[in-house]
């Protein structure tokens, strides 16, 4: 990355984190994958329950090997073969493991979590249950406010996530949010995390990396 928009990165990434704190929340700022592992390895224990939210991000960032890995008692949601209420009782579960991974569709600059989720599994755990929720971000999902949040889930998140899952929804062909009433519509539980009740119990981890929608 050029030094003078490193310098951009940096400050925007001080910004967040010094208000993710103000916010009760943990904010920690990795340069690489290597790094990121790292940093789970100092948050989460050998053995561990753990569980993990519907994430391209964390796919991408090795987080999903990580936890495959046998150090972790890994509710796997991914595992080949899961029937559909199998995969009902993995969410339930969720609530009750000690570590929560997944990413956020946005994270503003005074320290703010935006989603949207489909059916809510993801953003319910985010919100109760487990002992930690770890957030994984690239620094493509820092914005500058809840407007922009909003504006980022409708232009990127939500039409890239349909065309994924092979949604058949007007974002999937537009390209952006047409505030459809599809029965295949992902866009249903709306939450914004302002502040965390229980100090440190969300962690946000910044990747100076591009990852996910």
């Amino acid at each position: 990355m050029d030094k003078n928009l490193e310098f951009v990165v940096d400050e925007k990434i001080k910004r967040t984190i010094s208000a993710l704190e103000r916010n009760n929340m943990e904010g920690y700022c990795v340069n690489n994958k290597e790094e990121l592992i790292e940093k789970i390895k100092e948050i989460c224990k050998d053995g561990e329950m753990v569980s993990v939210g519907g994430s391209m991000s964390l796919f991408e960032c090795g987080v999903i090997d990580l936890l495959k890995s046998g150090k972790y008692n890994f509710l796997d949601r991914y595992k080949e073969g899961l029937t559909k209420d199998e995969m009902k009782e993995i969410y339930r579960k969720s609530f009750f493991c000690d570590t929560y991974f997944t990413s956020s569709n946005a994270v503003t600059e005074d320290g703010m979590l935006y989603n949207v989720d489909g059916n809510g599994n993801r953003v319910a755990a985010m919100l109760y249950g487990p002992d930690k929720v770890v957030v994984i971000i690239g620094i493509n999902k820092i914005v500058k406010d809840l407007d922009s949040a909003i504006e980022r889930t409708k232009t990127v998140s939500a039409p890239a996530n349909c065309r994924r899952l092979n949604r058949n929804t007007p974002c999937h062909k537009m390209g952006e949010c047409m505030n459809c009433n599809s029965n295949e519509r992902i866009c249903n539980e709306y939450t914004l995390i302002k502040r965390q009740g229980t100090k440190g119990r969300i962690k946000v981890i910044i990747l100076k990396e591009e990852l996910g929608y």
